[in-house]
């Protein structure tokens, strides 16, 4: 996928983001407690999977 594209679902959707970069594994998990606690940590949590 294009990584533009990927950075933008990441700030709009975040563990859609992930899931889309990574699948479902660790990541997506960690993505989804972190969107439920708090949205901001989901979202760097996210340009973080995304961009590495």
């Amino acid at each position: 996928m294009n990584k533009i594209f990927l950075i933008i679902i990441s700030i709009i959707l975040p563990p859609l983001g992930v899931f889309l970069k990574s699948g479902f594994g660790k990541d997506f998990i960690i993505n989804v407690i972190l969107c439920l606690l708090f949205y901001i940590p989901g979202i760097l949590h996210a340009l973080w999977v995304v961009t590495r």
